[in-house]
């Protein structure tokens, strides 16, 4: 990523895209102003990959109860960030034609209701996991939502370091879910963390990519926007995919999973790194759209297999041929013992 800090240019006088019949929000209705305004689908990947932390973080079975309280405190705080974020921008995003549709712009939401909803969310987010889950969980959900709205939001027309603080703000949800259970950030925490810190840059350059046009009318400094060759996005895109498949083996060699959950590790970024080395050839749209879902599928496919075969492997163990450790956290085996079996 660059180093230097990037200044956008003065804003384009750019007229706001007319909302016609045909250019419509499909969403009508209160329930489809609150899943947008609260990007309920893009947030679905966040309650996924909170999830996901808290599954690998329990050593036995999981605690519904626990996960259900996590998913609901963390989804507040993600809604509350949501809601914030579009305040914001709602003046760029009425410039931007992917954005121009959503509620504030176009006027099916008043401004102050959207400021008082995030507010609450974010209070309600808080309160649900420092009550029902823990205070580190509950610190981690509002820092995420401060992280967002006070420095992401504001960097977005500024640099297009953006994008890394945004990669931070999506790798913290796993860490959320770790500590919901152990009220501790262990290594395992932070392996998940890094796993969607770097997972997100290949995804998010693609998509940057495909609207780069759409980002620079808005005034959004987004990578492509400022590498109209797409040499230096391009190779962003193919080494962080790549560095996904030794992140998997880590989460093995680290007591997360086990030996199969490694394999379709290494082979989906693998397959993502081709994907990502196609787009570095053609610098298309079409090879950019293909790096963008190819991530989509890599990640579930990656993390369920995590969860899966969740568990800590002994290598020596392995190697003579007798299977797993313990479930969840490596251990020393006891003197006297192989594999952990008397």
């Amino acid at each position: 990523m660059e180093s230097t800090i990037h200044q956008s240019p003065p804003l384009p006088p750019v007229t706001p895209p007319e909302v016609t019949s045909d250019a419509a929000p499909r969403e009508r209705g209160m329930i489809g102003v609150v899943m947008e305004i609260t990007k309920a689908r893009l947030n679905g990947l966040v309650l996924l990959t909170t999830a996901v932390g808290v599954a690998l973080a329990e050593r036995g079975a999981i605690d519904w109860p626990r996960m259900g309280w996590t998913l609901l405190g963390t989804g507040l705080a993600a809604a509350s960030a949501a809601m914030l974020n579009q305040l914001l921008e709602q003046h760029r995003d009425a410039r931007m034609h992917r954005t121009a549709r959503r509620p504030l712009p176009t006027g099916r939401i008043p401004a102050p209701l959207v400021f008082v909803g995030g507010v609450l969310a974010a209070f309600g987010g808080f309160a649900v996991l420092a009550m029902q889950v823990n205070l580190l969980s509950a610190a981690l959900a509002l820092a995420n939502v401060l992280l967002y709205v006070l420095v992401y939001t504001p960097l977005k027309p500024r640099t297009t370091l953006n994008t890394l603080v945004g990669a931070i703000c999506g790798g913290i949800p796993p860490m959320i879910g770790w500590a919901a259970v152990t009220d501790g950030l262990e290594p395992g925490a932070w392996l998940l963390g890094i796993y969607l810190f770097v997972w997100q840059l290949p995804h998010f350059m693609a998509l940057a990519w495909m609207y780069r046009d759409d980002y620079r009318r808005g005034g959004m400094t987004m990578l492509p926007v400022v590498d109209p060759q797409g040499e230096l996005t391009a190779r962003i895109m193919v080494v962080t995919s790549l560095l996904l498949a030794p992140l998997g083996l880590l989460a093995t060699m680290g007591g997360l999973a086990g030996w199969f959950s490694a394999a379709v590790s290494v082979l989906t970024a693998l397959w993502l790194t081709w994907v990502s080395y196609r787009f570095y050839a053609l610098r298309s749209d079409a090879s950019a759209r293909r790096v963008f879902f190819a991530s989509i599928i890599v990640l579930p496919l990656a993390l369920g297999q995590m969860v899966l075969d969740r568990g800590a492997v002994s290598p020596e163990a392995w190697l003579r041929g007798q299977g797993s450790g313990s479930v969840g956290v490596s251990l020393p085996l006891p003197a006297g013992t192989a594999g952990g079996v008397p």
